[in-house]
């Protein structure tokens, strides 16, 4: 009884997870794994683009490999900044904060 307590809360979980996989840039969406061109044609060019270094890598081989790392910060879209880091050239993650 108290796990019927608690339902909506562990229904909305799965919900919350996915918020951060996608960007929405006006009427558009980008999701993780998106090539640098896609993001870019579709949300224009962000207000900070910082070169972070490279990453060391295992392809789905065993192969090691160096990869760029970007973050790119488009805002503030009403308060919020965007945070979107890409390896690789593709997108993967996603971070929001609320500007001061």
């Amino acid at each position: 009884m108290r796990l019927l307590k608690y339902l909506p809360l562990l229904l909305t979980l799965p919900l919350l997870a996915e918020a951060s996989s996608t960007y929405r840039c006006g009427s558009a969406l980008v999701s993780k794994d998106a090539p640098v061109g896609e993001v870019q044609n579709k949300c224009g060019e962000p207000a900070s683009r910082d070169f972070l270094g490279y990453k060391e890598v295992l392809d789905r081989y065993g192969f090691r490999n160096e990869v760029a790392v970007e973050e790119w910060i488009y805002g503030p879209n009403n308060g919020m900044y965007h945070f979107l880091r890409f390896e690789g050239g593709r997108l993967s993650d996603i971070r929001s904060k609320r500007g001061n």
